[in-house]
């Protein structure tokens, strides 16, 4: 079940319900949008380092924008697996996030 405190929380007190992109999410959300990243880039061939490069980036902290920016750097048919592989509250998340 999603959480919807969390995702409220996120939403901009001043306009009542606009999603504030630049603020971080909890970290709990973020490390389930990590991991999940993580699992998709390792299921890359990894011939030429590009997983690899990907993995790096995503060594990050949970920072203003970052979790969103982990989810920015998959094509839509790799948004849409992430969006599978996390939890309910972490995909609402990520929704409210893309605008969608």
């Amino acid at each position: 079940m999603t959480n919807l405190l969390n995702v409220e929380k996120m939403m901009d007190s001043n306009s009542g319900n606009k999603f504030d992109y630049y603020t971080a999410p909890p970290q709990h959300i973020f490390d389930d949008i990590r991991r999940n990243a993580e699992v998709i880039w390792r299921a890359y061939d990894d011939t030429h380092g590009y997983a690899a490069g990907k993995l790096e980036r995503i060594d990050i902290q949970n920072v203003s924008d970052n979790a969103w920016y982990i989810v920015a750097m998959f094509d839509a048919q790799n948004q849409e697996k992430l969006l599978k592989l996390v939890s309910a509250e972490t995909a609402e998340m990520i929704r409210l996030a893309r605008g969608s």
